[in-house]
Protein backbone atom coordinates (compact mmCIF):
# COMPACT_ATOMS: atom_id res chain seq x y z
CA UNK A 1 0.00 0.00 0.00
CA UNK A 2 1.42 3.37 -1.04
CA UNK A 3 1.38 6.53 1.04
CA UNK A 4 -1.86 8.51 0.76
CA UNK A 5 -1.71 11.60 -1.46
CA UNK A 6 -5.03 13.04 -0.25
CA UNK A 7 -6.26 12.39 3.25
CA UNK A 8 -9.29 13.68 5.16
CA UNK A 9 -9.41 12.75 8.84
CA UNK A 10 -12.35 12.97 11.29
CA UNK A 11 -14.15 15.56 9.18
CA UNK A 12 -17.18 17.30 10.64
CA UNK A 13 -19.29 19.88 8.85
CA UNK A 14 -22.55 21.48 9.92
CA UNK A 15 -24.97 23.74 8.07
CA UNK A 16 -26.98 25.45 10.77
CA UNK A 17 -28.47 22.66 12.89
CA UNK A 18 -27.91 20.04 10.20
CA UNK A 19 -24.85 17.82 10.51
CA UNK A 20 -23.59 16.93 7.03
CA UNK A 21 -20.37 15.20 8.11
CA UNK A 22 -19.92 13.52 11.47
CA UNK A 23 -16.32 12.34 11.73
CA UNK A 24 -15.80 11.03 8.19
CA UNK A 25 -12.31 9.90 7.16
CA UNK A 26 -11.07 8.89 3.71
CA UNK A 27 -7.72 8.68 1.92
CA UNK A 28 -6.68 8.48 -1.71
CA UNK A 29 -3.50 7.11 -3.24
CA UNK A 30 -1.86 8.48 -6.40
CA UNK A 31 -3.68 7.28 -9.53
CA UNK A 32 -6.45 5.60 -7.54
CA UNK A 33 -10.17 5.85 -8.39
CA UNK A 34 -12.39 5.80 -5.30
CA UNK A 35 -16.20 5.72 -5.50
CA UNK A 36 -17.94 7.50 -2.63
CA UNK A 37 -21.40 5.98 -2.30
CA UNK A 38 -24.41 6.37 -0.05
CA UNK A 39 -28.06 7.44 -0.04
CA UNK A 40 -29.18 10.96 -0.90
CA UNK A 41 -28.33 13.36 1.91
CA UNK A 42 -25.69 11.07 3.41
CA UNK A 43 -22.91 13.67 3.12
CA UNK A 44 -21.19 12.41 -0.05
CA UNK A 45 -20.99 15.76 -1.82
CA UNK A 46 -20.03 17.62 1.35
CA UNK A 47 -17.18 15.17 1.84
CA UNK A 48 -16.00 15.77 -1.74
CA UNK A 49 -16.18 19.55 -1.28
CA UNK A 50 -14.13 19.38 1.92
CA UNK A 51 -11.50 17.16 0.30
CA UNK A 52 -11.30 19.55 -2.66
CA UNK A 53 -10.87 22.65 -0.53
CA UNK A 54 -14.18 24.14 -1.66
CA UNK A 55 -15.54 23.93 1.89
CA UNK A 56 -13.64 24.11 5.15
CA UNK A 57 -14.61 21.42 7.67
CA UNK A 58 -15.65 22.64 11.11
CA UNK A 59 -13.42 19.96 12.61
CA UNK A 60 -10.82 17.52 11.29
CA UNK A 61 -7.99 17.92 8.82
CA UNK A 62 -7.45 17.62 5.06
CA UNK A 63 -3.94 16.95 3.78
CA UNK A 64 -2.77 16.96 0.16
CA UNK A 65 0.79 16.13 -0.82
CA UNK A 66 2.05 16.71 2.70
CA UNK A 67 0.32 20.08 3.13
CA UNK A 68 -2.70 20.75 5.32
CA UNK A 69 -5.08 22.47 2.92
CA UNK A 70 -8.10 23.10 5.18
CA UNK A 71 -5.95 25.58 7.14
CA UNK A 72 -5.09 27.59 4.01
CA UNK A 73 -6.78 30.90 3.16
CA UNK A 74 -9.23 31.21 0.29
CA UNK A 75 -6.58 32.53 -2.10
CA UNK A 76 -4.15 29.62 -1.73
CA UNK A 77 -7.02 27.10 -1.82
CA UNK A 78 -8.32 28.66 -5.05
CA UNK A 79 -4.83 28.47 -6.56
CA UNK A 80 -4.57 24.82 -5.49
CA UNK A 81 -7.90 23.98 -7.11
CA UNK A 82 -6.81 25.62 -10.35
CA UNK A 83 -3.39 23.98 -10.50
CA UNK A 84 -3.77 20.51 -8.95
CA UNK A 85 -7.48 19.64 -9.02
CA UNK A 86 -10.02 19.07 -11.80
CA UNK A 87 -13.81 18.98 -11.44
CA UNK A 88 -16.69 17.26 -13.24
CA UNK A 89 -20.18 17.92 -11.91
CA UNK A 90 -23.56 16.39 -12.73
CA UNK A 91 -24.61 19.11 -15.16
CA UNK A 92 -21.11 19.89 -16.43
CA UNK A 93 -21.34 23.54 -15.31
CA UNK A 94 -19.86 24.77 -18.55
CA UNK A 95 -20.00 28.52 -19.22
CA UNK A 96 -23.05 29.01 -21.43
CA UNK A 97 -21.66 32.08 -23.21
CA UNK A 98 -18.56 30.24 -24.42
CA UNK A 99 -18.27 27.50 -27.03
CA UNK A 100 -16.87 24.10 -26.08
CA UNK A 101 -13.39 24.96 -27.36
CA UNK A 102 -13.23 28.01 -25.08
CA UNK A 103 -14.77 26.15 -22.14
CA UNK A 104 -12.16 23.41 -22.22
CA UNK A 105 -9.38 25.99 -22.56
CA UNK A 106 -10.48 27.91 -19.46
CA UNK A 107 -8.16 26.21 -16.91
CA UNK A 108 -5.14 27.03 -19.09
CA UNK A 109 -6.30 30.60 -19.68
CA UNK A 110 -6.87 31.13 -15.95
CA UNK A 111 -3.35 29.83 -15.35
CA UNK A 112 -1.98 32.53 -17.66
CA UNK A 113 -1.17 30.39 -20.68
CA UNK A 114 -1.24 32.16 -24.09
CA UNK A 115 -4.67 32.03 -25.71
CA UNK A 116 -3.41 30.34 -28.89
CA UNK A 117 -1.66 27.62 -26.88
CA UNK A 118 -4.72 27.10 -24.66
CA UNK A 119 -7.10 26.78 -27.62
CA UNK A 120 -4.77 24.38 -29.44
CA UNK A 121 -4.61 22.21 -26.33
CA UNK A 122 -8.38 22.36 -26.03
CA UNK A 123 -8.82 21.24 -29.63
CA UNK A 124 -6.58 18.23 -29.02
CA UNK A 125 -8.58 17.19 -25.96
CA UNK A 126 -11.94 17.60 -27.72
CA UNK A 127 -10.65 15.41 -30.55
CA UNK A 128 -9.37 12.86 -28.04
CA UNK A 129 -12.81 12.64 -26.44
CA UNK A 130 -14.65 12.52 -29.76
CA UNK A 131 -16.46 15.86 -29.74
CA UNK A 132 -14.25 17.93 -32.03
CA UNK A 133 -17.11 18.33 -34.52
CA UNK A 134 -19.04 20.52 -32.05
CA UNK A 135 -16.05 22.51 -30.76
CA UNK A 136 -17.59 25.78 -31.98
CA UNK A 137 -21.00 25.07 -30.41
CA UNK A 138 -22.16 26.45 -27.09
CA UNK A 139 -23.25 24.06 -24.29
CA UNK A 140 -26.94 24.70 -25.02
CA UNK A 141 -26.47 23.61 -28.62
CA UNK A 142 -25.06 20.12 -27.96
CA UNK A 143 -26.31 16.94 -26.33
CA UNK A 144 -25.88 16.24 -22.63
CA UNK A 145 -23.34 13.53 -23.44
CA UNK A 146 -21.27 15.86 -25.63
CA UNK A 147 -21.38 18.56 -22.98
CA UNK A 148 -20.22 16.14 -20.29
CA UNK A 149 -17.36 14.92 -22.48
CA UNK A 150 -16.26 18.53 -22.79
CA UNK A 151 -16.47 18.83 -19.00
CA UNK A 152 -14.17 15.80 -18.66
CA UNK A 153 -11.73 17.40 -21.11
CA UNK A 154 -11.80 20.65 -19.12
CA UNK A 155 -11.10 18.73 -15.91
CA UNK A 156 -8.05 16.99 -17.37
CA UNK A 157 -6.51 19.56 -19.73
CA UNK A 158 -4.22 21.14 -17.11
CA UNK A 159 -2.90 17.74 -15.94
CA UNK A 160 -4.33 17.80 -12.40
CA UNK A 161 -3.27 15.41 -9.65
CA UNK A 162 -6.87 14.71 -8.57
CA UNK A 163 -10.22 14.90 -10.37
CA UNK A 164 -13.36 15.31 -8.25
CA UNK A 165 -16.44 13.97 -10.06
CA UNK A 166 -19.81 14.57 -8.38
CA UNK A 167 -22.55 12.42 -10.00
CA UNK A 168 -20.93 12.92 -13.44
CA UNK A 169 -23.49 10.68 -15.19
CA UNK A 170 -26.56 11.74 -13.23
CA UNK A 171 -28.06 13.76 -16.10
CA UNK A 172 -27.20 11.23 -18.83
CA UNK A 173 -28.92 8.18 -20.25
CA UNK A 174 -27.25 4.82 -19.56
CA UNK A 175 -25.33 4.65 -22.86
CA UNK A 176 -23.98 8.21 -22.65
CA UNK A 177 -23.15 7.62 -18.98
CA UNK A 178 -21.11 4.54 -19.81
CA UNK A 179 -19.25 6.39 -22.55
CA UNK A 180 -18.40 9.30 -20.26
CA UNK A 181 -17.20 6.97 -17.47
CA UNK A 182 -15.07 4.93 -19.86
CA UNK A 183 -13.46 8.12 -21.13
CA UNK A 184 -12.93 9.53 -17.63
CA UNK A 185 -11.40 6.30 -16.33
CA UNK A 186 -9.21 5.57 -19.36
CA UNK A 187 -7.81 9.08 -19.63
CA UNK A 188 -7.31 9.29 -15.86
CA UNK A 189 -5.35 6.03 -15.89
CA UNK A 190 -3.26 7.21 -18.82
CA UNK A 191 -2.46 10.46 -17.03
CA UNK A 192 -2.11 8.73 -13.61
CA UNK A 193 -4.71 11.07 -12.15
CA UNK A 194 -6.53 10.08 -8.96
CA UNK A 195 -10.33 10.37 -9.01
CA UNK A 196 -12.85 10.93 -6.21
CA UNK A 197 -16.13 9.74 -7.73
CA UNK A 198 -19.36 10.55 -5.89
CA UNK A 199 -22.26 8.41 -7.10
CA UNK A 200 -25.32 6.47 -5.99
CA UNK A 201 -25.21 4.26 -9.09
CA UNK A 202 -23.57 0.85 -8.61
CA UNK A 203 -22.87 0.66 -12.36
CA UNK A 204 -20.81 3.84 -12.13
CA UNK A 205 -19.10 2.69 -8.93
CA UNK A 206 -17.98 -0.47 -10.75
CA UNK A 207 -15.44 1.64 -12.64
CA UNK A 208 -13.63 2.48 -9.38
CA UNK A 209 -10.74 0.64 -7.74
CA UNK A 210 -12.59 0.59 -4.42
CA UNK A 211 -15.67 1.99 -2.67
CA UNK A 212 -16.25 4.19 0.36
CA UNK A 213 -19.77 4.01 1.82
CA UNK A 214 -21.14 7.10 3.62
CA UNK A 215 -24.25 7.15 5.80
CA UNK A 216 -25.41 9.96 8.09
CA UNK A 217 -22.15 11.81 7.55
CA UNK A 218 -19.94 8.90 8.54
CA UNK A 219 -17.83 6.46 6.57
CA UNK A 220 -19.37 3.12 7.51
CA UNK A 221 -17.40 0.95 5.13
CA UNK A 222 -14.27 1.45 3.03
CA UNK A 223 -12.68 -1.30 0.98
CA UNK A 224 -8.92 -1.57 1.23
CA UNK A 225 -6.81 -0.72 -1.86
CA UNK A 226 -4.92 -3.59 -3.42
Amino acid sequence: MREAMLNGTSLRKRFGKTTALDGASVSLEPGEIVAVMGPSGSGKSTLLHCLAGILRPDEGEVWFDGERIDALGEGPRTKLRRSSFGFVFQLGQLVSELDLLENVALPLLLAGRPRKEALEGSARWLERLGVEEVADHRPGEVSAGQSQRAAVARALIHEPRVVFADEPTGALDSLAGEQVMELLVSTSKEQEVAVVLVTHDVRVAAYADREVIVRDGRVVNASVPA
